[in-house]
């Protein structure tokens, strides 16, 4: 019996779309990149791109657990010498959520073409805004990752 690959015709793409309000960010981005990769798939195969269109909405209150806030840091580089630069994530959240939870996302998804043809497919935005209605996005509930911070 030979194996099953689908074809590129084949592949069916819906939308999901997550409410990043007290979710932990690590915890968020690995079922996220899980959906963008397509492993909730049956159809999943590791060198085709079979994964899901993702929103997030509410980036800027996803949550940091620890001192992760202070103590992690995000680089980026210009390409000339003595160009490296540093911020905290604690920052880089206040000033752009959007861009703090797309990195995470990004960091774990493939290093390669295929990496950035996923990455495409993810949509965030700050607020509860987003202009994808037409698409009629199913929510995408992510077991476990609800913060516990300030709970008893």
């Amino acid at each position: 019996m030979p194996t099953y690959s689908p074809k590129i015709k084949d592949i069916e793409r819906a939308w999901h779309i997550v409410d990043a309000e007290g979710l932990i960010l690590g915890r968020m981005a690995t079922e996220v990149a899980r959906v963008l990769r397509g492993k909730h798939k049956p159809t999943f195969t590791p060198h085709l791109d079979t994964g899901d269109h993702v929103i997030i909405v509410n980036a800027d209150k996803v949550v940091l657990t620890g001192s992760k806030t202070t103590d992690k840091q995000v680089y980026r580089h210009s390409g000339y010498p003595g160009g490296l630069r540093q911020t905290s994530y604690g920052h880089l959240l206040e000033t752009q959520p959007a861009e703090a939870v797309r990195r995470t996302v990004k960091g774990m998804l493939p290093k390669n073409r295929l990496g950035r043809q996923m990455l495409r497919k993810l949509k965030v935005y700050a607020g509860p805004i987003h202009p994808h209605e037409a698409q009629q996005p199913q929510p995408l509930e992510i077991a476990g990752a609800r913060s516990h911070i300030g709970e008893s």
